[in-house]
């Protein structure tokens, strides 16, 4: 075909309007390219990548060891009052202070920070998986399986979360922080639940479930196998922000004293503790809120650039 034929002659072909160059990227590499074309997303990423591996790396995990000398358990001398020595260029022999007692501020810090993320990152996942598993049998089964587990929803949904939280996890407070993550899970799993259910109340009509239920296909597989992965997208971004909505409850729990507790630290039970200084030494209550804000932020606005990335008809237009 010459290039002076039109789309009205006889033998014009629709290919020839197509540049041979042209690449075809696969739907989790559009995803992934809107996904990092999202600024606020990717400088949220960083900062939680930097936050994290700073409260690992820093007082080291378990029986690996950090890099930072002092232990967020040992007391020293007060030094100058307790407070904080960072500087523009160097850190200081307690960049964040010191507490009442003369214990490293920075280190209990990192050590708040990783116990609440811990928490954070484990009700995202359990909460996920009891949200996703809900609401896709009950969207998909329907009739008195639906109803029973719709009104178990409604029923989580009705009591305050804050106040069932704090029961539950007051019953499980010596249990230690694994248990605590579990009872988060348990009151949190509901909005998920009823997201998934509205997607596979949509799906289950599909011509695809159609066929895989005329084949004689389980419900579970047509469940797990053909439903749940065109709903990935609302799933991460639902578990995104639950991880950050997590990390505020627990937060709230461990400042009301039901929640982490000692000689363990998180960052909301540090500002539990010295909430009476503000006025006197505000550091004890600045960097554990800084802290509490940034992974709060940024894990937010991770959540926003997901949901962009899996549906761009969410982008606002610009003018």
């Amino acid at each position: 075909m010459s290039n002076s034929q039109t789309p009205g002659s006889d033998s014009y072909s629709i290919e020839a309007e197509i540049p041979a160059n042209t690449k075809t990227y696969s739907q989790g590499q559009l995803v992934f390219r809107r996904f990092v074309r999202h600024k606020g997303a990717m400088a949220s990423l960083i900062v939680l990548l930097f936050i994290t591996l700073t409260a690992i790396t820093s007082i080291g995990v378990g029986p690996l060891p950090g890099w930072w000398d002092k232990d967020y358990t040992r007391a020293t001398a007060v030094l100058d009052g307790g407070r904080p020595t960072i500087g523009f260029f160097s850190l200081g022999e307690h960049p964040f202070g010191q507490d009442t007692i003369g214990k490293d501020y920075f280190a209990l810090v990192m050590r708040g920070t990783q116990i609440s993320l811990l928490v954070a990152v484990t009700v995202g996942v359990l909460s996920t998986i009891i949200g996703t598993i809900i609401g896709a049998v009950a969207g998909y089964m329907r009739g008195w399986i639906e109803s029973i587990l719709m009104r178990l929803t409604d029923l989580v949904i009705v009591i305050p979360l804050l106040a069932l939280a704090a029961v539950i996890a007051k019953a499980a407070s010596d249990q230690g922080v694994f248990v605590l993550a579990l009872v988060l899970a348990i009151v949190t799993w509901t909005g998920l639940a009823r997201l998934v259910r509205g997607e596979v109340l949509s799906l289950r009509e599909r011509e695809f479930v159609a066929a895989a239920r005329a084949v004689g296909t389980s419900p579970a597989r047509i469940i797990f196998k053909h439903i749940l992965p065109n709903t990935i997208g609302v799933i991460i971004v639902s578990a995104t922000l639950s991880i950050a909505s997590a990390i505020l409850l627990e937060t709230s729990l461990s400042y009301l004293g039901f929640g982490v507790q000692s000689p363990d630290v998180s960052l909301g039970l540090l500002i539990s503790q010295y909430q009476n200084a503000f006025l006197t030494r505000p550091w004890l209550f600045w960097f554990p809120g800084i802290m509490i804000l940034l992974i709060a932020l940024s894990i937010n606005f991770i959540g926003d650039g997901l949901r962009d990335a899996f549906d761009p008809r969410q982008n606002r237009s610009k003018d």
